[in-house]
């Protein structure tokens, strides 16, 4: 018996696609939501991160 004829005899099988999808439309609905509520200073600061040289890190690199 092949693996689709065991998922048609499960009762109620159908509503579960219907669930994943609501749900990556509402996940990715709020990623794009979020993207463009940010405000711009947050995004220069979040660019920055990578290129800054704390005090910290050096600490940390002759250890």
């Amino acid at each position: 018996m092949k693996f689709i004829n065991y998922l048609e005899t499960i009762s109620g099988i159908s509503v579960f696609p219907f669930i994943s999808l609501t749900i990556f439309f509402l996940f990715f609905t709020g990623v794009i939501i979020y993207a463009f509520a940010i405000r711009g200073e947050t995004i220069d600061e979040l660019k920055q991160l990578p290129l800054q040289n704390n005090k910290e890190d050096d600490d940390a690199e002759i250890l």
